[in-house]
């Protein structure tokens, strides 16, 4: 295996541009090889707000596989890759995934990592949540996984939507050990400008 390899899945949550621009960043940086799996429901998704069709995500990625194809290389441990991400992750594939459902390719290569004890990260987009979402994200995490939901840090002071999401995009490829050119604004301590010093809580 030449360079790391990266499996990116796009369910039918809210929030297709996380996955769309996770792709854009790898193909960008070239230091990743990326296996995309989408759902129906997250072609969907994505026409509705990016207006963007299966086939233009798909030419995003270097590798595509079929989510009903359970007999794809990303559906066997034998695969070597760095991880998976989800992004964004319904609350059907998160389910899926904590009962170990295997019942599409996505849900299949989920579970392929965490029996691989590889890194899964959940980009979990659903509010407010309920008992069920809650217990299937602890499933999840006590099973090895990462539930990341793409929480906004204003500390970056965002002037847009794509500050917000370059800043998410940004920290999903930190977790894998993956370059990036400025998506992130680094945290460098509390500002010396502006307000009272505080000394304590």
């Amino acid at each position: 295996m030449n360079k790391p390899r990266l499996v990116v899945a796009i369910t039918g949550a809210s929030g297709a541009v996380y996955g769309v621009r996770l792709l854009e960043a790898l193909r960008a940086s070239g230091a990743c090889e990326s296996h995309l799996v989408i759902s129906s429901s997250g072609v969907m998704t994505a026409q509705q707000e990016l207006d963007m069709g299966r086939r233009d995500i798909e030419a995003l990625a270097d590798v595509v596989h079929n989510v009903k194809d359970i007999g794809a290389t990303i559906a066997s441990g034998s695969f070597r890759s760095a991880g998976m991400v989800v992004a964004p992750c319904s609350m059907k594939t998160l389910a899926s995934i904590a009962h170990g459902l295997a019942d599409n390719l996505v849900a299949r290569a989920a579970d392929v990592m965490l029996k691989e004890r590889r890194r899964l990260v959940l980009v979990a987009r659903e509010t407010p949540l309920n008992l069920a979402h809650l217990r299937n994200m602890t499933s999840v995490t006590e099973m090895g996984g990462i539930i990341f939901p793409p929480v906004p840090a204003f500390y970056t002071r965002p002037d847009s939507l794509d500050d917000m999401v370059n800043h998410t995009v940004g920290r999903l490829l930190d977790l894998f050990d993956l370059p990036h050119d400025g998506l992130v604004r680094r945290w460098e301590g509390m500002s010396k400008t502006g307000g009272d010093e505080q000394t304590s809580i």
